[in-house]
């Protein structure tokens, strides 16, 4: 018995699982997948309410439902951090662009957390969700098995623009972490657009269109760019 043993250095095992520990949670929880921008339950719940048939033209149906759907079929994690992840996407002032049209309590500025329990707000996806979703039926998309391997789910969703730069994100791993501003989507658009035409356009040329973030909550800079010694 002792011969099929396996004598490995304590450093190098606590080393390689503390990597693979840390891969799992900056993959599968914590940052966003650079494709689309979002995070696994940020997809799962955008995917799972398509699914539901909830576009920006349906009717809203309470967010419990939703709710119920991401934990059964995609993400079997909590419920209250599946919800606050939803009602993320669902502020217009956390988000530049909400991919959850909400209708009920989903918080103020001044008291993000102050929403309703998930049984009272009601919520569709809104129209900017269309941007990651309008493709994935035409083979963008590689698909993978989930969690218990009864369904498929989209390992990323086919965005038509870059959703990491319009909305942004902020994540905290394990060794890692990542905070992107959001940046306007025309401005955005615009660049992707010079980027397509002149594949060598430099970066200074590129900050010539997307000039700076551009937040939900709005801002003035009344400061000159130029200020004198």
């Amino acid at each position: 018995m002792s011969d099929m043993a396996e004598r490995l250095a304590l450093h190098e095992f606590t080393e390689n699982a503390y990597l693979n520990y840390s891969m799992y949670v900056i993959m599968d929880r914590a940052l966003p997948f650079i494709g689309d921008g979002l995070k696994p339950v940020q997809r799962r719940i955008v995917y799972a309410m398509s699914e539901l048939g909830l576009n920006a033209s349906a009717k809203f149906k309470k967010s419990a439902r939703t709710v119920g759907d991401v934990l059964g079929k995609y993400h079997p994690h909590g419920d209250s951090a599946c919800y606050e992840a939803m009602v993320l996407m669902a502020q217009p002032f956390s988000y530049r662009y909400p991919l959850v049209d909400g209708q009920g309590n989903w918080g103020a500025p001044d008291d993000p957390k102050s929403f309703a329990a998930m049984r009272y707000t009601e919520s569709r996806l809104s129209k900017y969700s269309e941007l990651l979703l309008s493709e994935l039926g035409q083979g963008t998309a590689d698909w993978v098995p989930n969690f218990d391997g009864t369904l498929q789910e989209p390992k990323m969703l086919p965005a038509r623009l870059p959703n990491i730069l319009l909305n942004g994100t902020t994540g905290i791993a394990v060794g890692m972490a990542t905070d992107i501003p959001p940046h306007n989507l025309r401005e955005v658009a615009q660049a992707a657009i010079a980027l397509i035409d002149q594949p060598k356009t430099t970066l200074d040329q590129l900050l010539d269109i997307v000039q700076g973030p551009d937040y939900p909550t709005e801002a003035e800079i009344i400061t000159s760019a130029r200020r004198d010694p």
